[in-house]
């Protein structure tokens, strides 16, 4: 076994994406990963932070997403910053083209977990923006709900 701990189940999330953003809808599909990546993966070693997804021809993409160096690969070893392509069904994929040609809508990684298989998945969403005004209202509620959690204790 590698001397980094491989966890069994990986569930990182991106929690900024639910301040800048309103989720429409959201979807989960698979990444088409190499060896390393998926190692590295499963160490938990992935940041969310400033990933975004795009089309390239009929194609889903994320891009930027960070997947550092595995740490026993050899000359092996993956790029961390390179675009990976996204598995969806067809159906999917076309009804993602059709609603980001609607303005102000675009597609962000919400969360990357493994599933009972051992494959990664990343959960997606259609997001609308969301304007100042209305990210003070999320750490308004955010605080409101601190209060009364305090208020049970």
């Amino acid at each position: 076994m590698a001397s980094a701990a491989i966890s069994k189940q990986v569930d990182i999330r991106n929690r900024r994406a639910s301040f800048e953003y309103s989720f429409l809808e959201t979807f989960t599909a698979g990444i088409a990963l190499t060896g390393t990546e998926i190692k590295s993966v499963r160490q938990g070693k992935v940041n969310l932070q400033d990933a975004y997804c795009l089309f390239l021809g009929d194609e889903l993409f994320i891009r930027q997403m960070n997947i550092s160096l595995y740490t026993e690969g050899t000359y092996y070893n993956h790029e961390p910053l390179r675009d990976r392509k996204l598995l969806l069904t067809k159906r999917e994929i076309r009804r993602l083209n059709e609603k980001l040609k609607d303005q102000g809508l675009t597609i962000v990684p919400v969360r990357l977990f493994t599933n009972d298989r051992g494959f990664a998945k990343l959960e997606i969403a259609l997001a609308k923006g969301k304007k100042l005004y209305d990210k003070r209202e999320s750490i308004k509620e955010r605080d409101v709900e601190r209060e009364m959690q305090r208020e049970r204790y």
